[in-house]
């Protein structure tokens, strides 16, 4: 049977089961679990819904884009065992970014211009419809100080062999790769990770960004090219920030400045703003600015109101990193997907055979303010929607919790909105705090009564709460306006003895741009997945995701709740919560 029709078959066999069911690289390197071969264990905290091949590590989600009725996604995976290593370019195809179907690796080292890797990269369409892949490839390595390996990094190029496959399983590296090599003035161990490409017309060229450093010093190396094949360096930067260190999965794209299409990589002028989000090697998270790109000048600017530093904006306050966005023509949005990593231990992955999520894609809009990016998971996720239960106009008192029964909340939907009436028990807001809403968190967390709030959900949990992990809100008052912290908070999430006095079980927060003085209401959608904690505030508007490990709250044992630990009455406006169902997830792999 030839792979096009069994792929079909397997198409069809997937609906009829949905329908019956209703370093300078920084990661570490573990020489002794390489090729370590492991059995799929059932681990009840295993994602039901979420991407992730059936066995061994994944990170960075790479080069997505859609072609010939079918999304594509490539990744960073080791084929061989459950840690970083023997990375390649792993393939996945689907036809509505949830249901997945895996194909054989991409990219694979096999020639000297990656023989020790093929690191990340983007996907860029061609004027002509034809899809390019550029991707780092590592040409040597120094690995005599093992806490410190050396890997010498240039940018290639490879086209699919036949562009009448819509699933591109066939992929040629070119000989007369790299197409960027280290040259003048770049460090070529911090040189990876190139842009998606965007073409202007003015001077027929291509420009693309390549994420680097000069000591501490962030930058954006930008390259243009005539035919794709041959580039050449600026003799600035796009853009650079001192003291940010190493900026690695660059993204640069443009945003519509009015409604919620997105737009072509290769789209400016008027009513567009663009935006440059880098992921900083330095504290493992990622930021973005919203600016202006001078085609002229070949320069980005953020605006005035996005900070560029560590104290900037960020898609995802949480365990999120590596992010990669692309334009889908075919609902004419942008994409966002996002990698989280593990937080239990090495040997616990290892044992289980697995590391590591691709996150929920998001589409991504900019704020009618203009200030910041809005996120919501892609719509066709609601498919996997099954039995629902409601809460309506339930007043919830201080000190108290209302569990929300009926469903199986380990894997599911929830969406509540509350109204919160009055402010006037508001804490005074501590500015010390302004920049840190994680450590004010930690502080402030579930557990600790306030006055407009602690009040949210509490997820992933036991029925007498021994077990929990906490998604809230708490207002406080500041000397001119309300100030809304949004957090996630699982010091309380397992009894697991390797994670119960965990080294790294951190609580997450960012602050929420709403003024609750002009509306009473805030609302939370929080996406929940075994050891999956995904969850969207006031719309989009503030996005925090964890990874948790309970011993006790899971399966038909985990519960929902619904809290208030604030001083006031918090009113529950409407709660809907679905189980979600379990898609096609990688058959094939």
């Amino acid at each position: 049977m030839n792979f096009q029709l069994r792929v079909c078959l397997t198409w069809m066999v997937a609906c009829m089961f949905l329908h019956s069911s209703l370093v300078q690289g920084s990661h570490v390197l573990h020489h002794n679990l390489q090729t370590v071969p492991v059995p799929i264990s059932n681990v009840p905290t295993t994602q039901g819904y979420h991407f992730r091949p059936p066995m061994h590590w994944i990170n960075d989600p790479n080069g997505p884009l859609y072609y010939k009725g079918y999304y594509h996604l490539f990744y960073q995976y080791n084929p061989k065992g459950a840690v970083w290593g023997n990375i390649v370019w792993a393939h996945s195809v689907s036809k509505d970014l949830i249901n997945w179907i895996a194909l054989k690796p991409a990219i694979e080292p096999s020639k000297p211009f990656d023989q020790y890797g093929c690191w990340s990269g983007s996907a860029t369409i061609l004027l002509d419809g034809t899809p390019a892949i550029l991707y780092t490839g590592i040409i040597a390595k120094n690995d005599t100080d093992p806490k410190n390996i050396l890997w010498t990094q240039v940018q290639n190029v490879a086209y699919p062999k036949n562009l009448s496959d819509p699933f591109l399983e066939e992929w040629d590296k070119p000989d007369y790769n790299p197409v960027i090599p280290i040259g003048p003035g770049v460090n070529g161990t911090a040189f990876r990770d190139p842009t998606t490409a965007w073409y202007s017309p003015e001077d027929k060229h291509w420009r693309l960004v390549v994420g680097s450093k000069w000591d501490l010093k962030g930058q954006a190396l930008l390259y243009r090219s005539k035919d794709f094949k041959k580039w050449v360096k600026a003799r600035h930067t796009l853009h650079a920030t001192r003291g940010t260190g190493m900026w690695e999965c660059p993204d640069f794209f443009p945003v519509s400045v009015k409604g919620l299409l997105g737009l072509d990589t290769s789209v400016k002028g008027k009513g567009v703003k663009h935006v440059l989000k880098v992921s900083l090697d330095l504290d493992r998270y990622e930021y973005y600015t919203i600016g202006t790109y001078d085609i002229t000048r070949d320069r980005y600017t953020p605006d005035g109101t996005s900070k560029d530093n560590k104290h900037g904006l960020r898609y995802d306050y949480g365990n999120f990193y590596a992010s990669k966005t692309f334009y889908d023509p075919e609902k004419k949005r942008r994409i966002l997907w996002g990698w989280a990593n593990e937080t239990d231990t090495t040997d616990e992955d290892v044992a289980k055979s697995w590391a590591g999520v691709q996150l929920i894609p998001r589409t991504v809009w900019l704020d009618p303010s203009g200030k910041q990016l809005l996120q919501w998971p892609v719509e066709e996720l609601n498919s996997l929607r099954g039995k629902q239960v409601s809460v309506t106009s339930k007043t919830v008192k201080p000190g108290d919790h209302l569990e929300v029964g009926g469903i199986q909340t380990a894997q599911a939907d929830v969406e509540v909105t509350f109204d919160v009436s009055s402010l006037s028990n508001a804490e005074p807001f501590d500015p010390e705090y302004m920049y840190d809403a994680q450590a004010f968190c930690k502080i402030k967390g579930a557990d600790v009564k306030g006055g407009v709030g602690p009040f949210g959900l509490y997820v992933l949990a036991t029925s007498d709460l021994q077990e929990k992990t906490a998604v809230f809100f708490r207002v406080f008052k500041s000397e001119d306006k309300h100030v809304v912290l949004m957090c996630n908070d699982p010091t309380q999430s397992t009894l697991a003895p390797s994670l119960a006095e965990s080294k790294y079980k951190p609580t997450f927060a960012g602050y929420v741009d709403v003024d609750l003085t002009k509306s009473s209401s805030i609302s939370l959608k929080t996406l929940l997945d075994h050891s999956v904690v995904e969850s969207f505030g006031a719309g989009g508007k503030t996005v925090i995701s964890s990874r948790v490990y309970p011993t006790l709250a899971q399966g038909d044992n985990a519960r929902l709740f619904i809290f208030n630990n604030g001083a006031a009455d918090i009113k529950v406006t409407k709660l809907d919560a679905w189980e979600l169902k379990k898609p096609l997830m990688n058959i094939g792999a």
